[in-house]
């Protein structure tokens, strides 16, 4: 039996890191918090090994990127719609044209980084889900295009598309995101 107190400060470690992969990748916090609570369970069950275990946090993380892709094509299958689709692409692997994601020097100037980072999770949720959960992987999660591609069973071209133009997208949402600070802060 394992002593409650122990459990609840290891999942008050990682309650916030597990809440935020579920919630980027679904888009909605009452999702996450399910699939939060499911990670536990699991991490529950295997609380004897993970209490000591230094890649208990990597671990958390694989079963809650898991268990929100899976929440993701159980319940959301518009994802086999897009796979579908055939795309008249011929270009090989390195061939995406790349977008500057770079904001300007200025653009957060005055802002600190709690308030960037909450600029960042708004606009992301503002994005579709076929364009949020790649870049959510690719940038947040450092999965590679072809993981992804595996996970998300599309193709490769659909993926480094999918993370092109969201990239452009939540480009697009943080400039009116700037520009509503900056008024307001006149």
């Amino acid at each position: 039996m394992i002593p409650p107190a122990d459990f609840t400060t290891f999942m008050h470690a990682y309650q916030d890191m597990v809440f935020s992969t579920a919630v980027r990748l679904t888009g909605n916090e009452a999702q996450a918090e399910d699939i939060s609570q499911e990670v536990f369970l699991k991490a529950h069950e295997h609380f004897a090994s993970l209490s000591n275990s230094p890649t208990a946090g990597g671990w958390l993380k694989t079963v809650a990127t898991n268990l929100s892709l899976n929440h993701l094509s159980r319940y959301r299958n518009r994802w086999r719609f897009f796979s579908e689709l055939k795309r008249d692409d011929s270009a090989g692997e390195g061939d995406a044209p790349e977008i500057e994601f770079a904001a300007p020097d200025t653009f957060f100037a005055g802002v600190d980084a709690g308030e960037r980072r909450a600029w960042v999770e708004r606009a992301l949720e503002q994005l579709p889900e076929h364009q949020r959960v790649p870049l959510v992987l690719y940038h947040f999660e450092d999965m590679p295009y072809d993981e992804i591609a595996r996970q998300l069973r599309v193709s490769l071209a659909k993926v480094k598309t999918d993370i092109l133009r969201a990239r452009a997208a939540l480009a697009k949402i943080l400039s009116r995101s700037g520009t509503a600070h900056e008024e307001i802060s006149l």
